[in-house]
């Protein structure tokens, strides 16, 4: 680090965190992370990862470390619930790398993290604290001054940048006053993750490929499913209604509550509910895109912290790649006009995930369709050949991020 490189101040050590913290060093400036948590640990479940971010994770030299435990399905494949039967599938593999630029890759959450911080820890410019909390912040002309409590004392540290990256219950979206509480989306999320060469794992290669993403449609449930940990693992997530609870950490699901959220599925689907546990219950928290971003011209909040959104377009990891590739590029090209900088990203970026919650909305009433509805979704879908589906994604799959006007 030279004397003159910016500082930039980021709070949370998550997926958004740790890419902006890579975006930011790229472009010369020096980063440091502060995470609650007293110790990184592996945690979350699968997460698909589309070509718009692993675009990105490429340039931050994050793909070399994340390929040997990440998959390369070779499409995603639509199927009823009921019959099992195959609707419809967006070919991927080699020619979503082809059409797009970039793989799809499906991965555990935490080899995503660990390959982060594999690069992270190469960087000379970036430093990161555990067992840190951002209690305060304040703008000053030329920067802000942040508190930063750890070891039970308070000391505070000036930067350029305070970066919002730590997560749906955002703490600095609190401190900034900011409209955007979180709120229950009504959807709950059963989690587990299956070794392939397991029975359960056996159990689930009997009713579709372990190659592929499935999603097993149904009216008042979806299944999906694919491979992780260099295919060794299948990760799969049940969404249907449900009831709120305690926010931070997941609960040990009870099997008959999504035996019975299966209900009227095929007899192989609820078969492997019973045999792939343990399932762990998440329920599903959103933040509405519309609140506040920025606050005092030197803080600004991406990812779940911005715009927690419901996983039916399977974008969140992504639109956190893209928020914080996107503010680095923007305060990176304008040295002089922090404020400017903040607004014009704010202006990229809205309409990109108002489009992409829009997409998820879509999906949910396209997989959860019943009677007539499911009927002619199946005929349609049948119909569209995968090219067409595939050029459908253009517009999401296809993104870069954009030009900052310096």
């Amino acid at each position: 680090m030279t004397g003159q490189a910016r500082r930039i101040i980021v709070a949370g050590a998550g997926i958004a965190g740790l890419t902006a913290a890579l975006a930011f060093a790229a472009r010369g400036c020096f980063v440091e992370i502060y995470e609650r948590a007293p110790r990184l640990e592996e945690a979350g479940a699968g997460l698909q990862l589309s070509p718009n971010a692993t675009r990105i994770l490429a340039s931050l030299g994050v793909i070399d470390a994340l390929s040997p435990l990440a998959v390369r399905p070779e499409a995603v494949v639509l199927r009823d619930a009921r019959t099992l039967r195959e609707v419809t599938r967006v070919p991927l593999g080699g020619g979503a790398e082809r059409r797009w630029g970039a793989p799809y890759l499906v991965a555990h959450r935490a080899d995503l993290q660990g390959a982060l911080l594999a690069r992270l820890r190469s960087n000379d410019n970036i430093k990161l604290a555990t067992g840190a909390v951002v209690s305060g912040f304040a703008s000053r002309p030329d920067g802000v001054t942040v508190a930063v409590e750890r070891g039970g004392t308070t000391e505070e540290i000036s930067g350029e940048l305070l970066v919002g990256a730590d997560g749906v219950w955002s703490s600095i979206r609190e401190l900034t006053g900011a409209n955007g509480k979180s709120r229950f989306a009504g959807d709950v999320a059963w989690r587990s993750t299956l070794r392939a060469e397991s029975p359960a794992g056996r159990a689930f290669q009997s009713i579709a490929r372990s190659d592929v993403v499935t999603a097993f449609m149904h009216r008042s449930v979806h299944l999906i499913a694919y491979p992780v940990r260099g295919g060794s693992a299948v990760n799969l997530v049940a969404l249907a209604k449900g009831q709120a609870f305690a926010k931070i950490r997941p609960e040990a699901a009870d099997p008959d509550g999504l035996a019975a959220a299966l209900r009227g599925t095929a007899p192989g689907i609820a078969r492997l509910a019973q045999e792939a546990g343990p399932w762990t219950l998440w329920p599903l928290h959103t933040v509405a895109p519309a609140a506040q971003w920025t606050a005092a011209g030197r803080v600004v909040l991406i990812g779940d912290a911005a715009h927690a959104m419901t996983p039916f377009a399977a974008q969140g990891a992504a639109m956190a790649i893209e928020d914080a590739a996107t503010l680095a590029a923007f305060v990176a090209a304008a040295p002089a006009d922090m404020g400017g900088a903040l607004a014009r990203y704010e202006a990229i970026r809205r309409p990109r995930i108002a489009q992409v919650s829009k997409r998820g909305a879509l999906n949910r009433f396209t997989w959860h369709a019943s009677g007539p509805v499911a009927l002619a979704r199946n005929l349609v879908l049948a119909v569209l050949p995968g090219a067409k589906l595939a050029a459908d994604l253009d517009w999401l799959y296809g993104w870069t991020v954009p030009e900052a006007e310096s």
